[in-house]
């Protein structure tokens, strides 16, 4: 639970959880000047909140409720991963959920490994995941997904760039609940999460 002190600090394992990366991501985020951080005597970086904040508004990263002082009780009712080594794909698929959906936890992977861990620990009700994938594919994720309970058993909707017959036919075959083509059509993701979620 978090403090409401706005001199509460953040080590980076901690960012890494709110912001759905590795820690090594953050520490470079620190070194590269991009989140500002001081050093414990154990030589541990760790983020004051107010940094914290500006970092995740400046990122467009969304900032959990409990970070917010006003909203200290409130919790998400769903949560989502995105999964797409397109970074600004990735990044325009979050600011379109966060805008539709009020109370998503989401939180983004970059890679099929990334996305293991992730949905290995925040067990997401819904994946929204790219296949063409560095390091594990889009495919080989969604067999584990789909045959591994200890996810949790999200639906998984798959949204590629590889948007033929024979693409859809085989990923739909390893388990994936519905299918997108990019361009993304987000008013039809809108309806089908909607759809899926009963909201």
């Amino acid at each position: 639970m978090a403090p409401s002190s706005k001199n509460q600090v953040f080590s980076a394992n901690q960012i890494a959880k709110i912001c759905g990366v590795v820690n090594q991501t953050v520490i470079n985020w620190i070194r590269d000047g991009h989140l500002v951080a001081f050093r414990t005597p154990g030589n541990q970086y760790r983020v004051y909140k107010d940094e914290l904040l500006k970092f995740l508004e400046k990122r467009q990263i969304r900032i959990p409720d409990y970070l917010n002082d006003d909203n200290q009780n409130s919790t998400p009712t769903y949560k989502l991963l995105i999964v797409d080594d397109d970074e600004e794909i990735n990044n325009l698929i979050y600011r379109f959920i966060i805008k539709k959906f009020k109370n998503f936890d989401i939180r983004q992977a970059y890679n099929g490994f990334e996305a293991g861990k992730l949905l290995a620990s925040h067990k997401p009700d819904i994946v929204l995941l790219d296949i063409d994938l560095p390091g594990l594919n889009g495919h080989e994720l969604c067999r584990q997904i789909k045959n591994d309970s200890e996810f949790g058993s999200p639906i998984v909707f798959v949204i590629t760039g590889l948007d033929s017959d024979d693409d859809r036919e085989k990923i739909l075959e390893e388990g994936a609940d519905d299918f997108f083509g990019k361009p993304i059509d987000f008013d039809l993701l809108y309806k089908k999460i909607k759809k899926v979620m009963r909201i």
